[in-house]
């Protein structure tokens, strides 16, 4: 969720903030599994309108910089909180 890790409030009213915010979310995340986002192998994107996609696009793919991992990329009519974007990513990591 596009969320401040510190206050829990909704971060940005567009697309393209909510989008950086959620993708720093999951980075943090990761990281604290001693991953990354470039161990992520597949992403599900929820958006409230599909209008949103080419801006949704835009601030997602820059953040992949090894390649993009397969996404399915979902229409829905609604978000929690009044999000507009929504991600979840499951990351593969082997045993080193």
């Amino acid at each position: 969720m596009p969320l401040d890790p510190l206050t829990g409030k909704l971060v940005g009213d567009d697309v393209a903030v909510q989008t950086h915010a959620v993708i720093a979310n999951l980075g943090s995340v990761l990281a604290l599994c001693g991953a990354s986002l470039a161990d992520v192998v597949q992403v599900r994107a929820y958006l409230t309108s599909m209008d949103l996609y080419e801006e949704f696009n835009a601030a997602y793919a820059p953040h992949f910089s090894t390649g993009l991992p397969a996404r399915t990329c979902i229409g829905v009519t609604g978000l929690a909180r009044g999000a507009l974007v929504e991600i979840d990513v499951v990351a593969y990591r082997p045993s080193v």
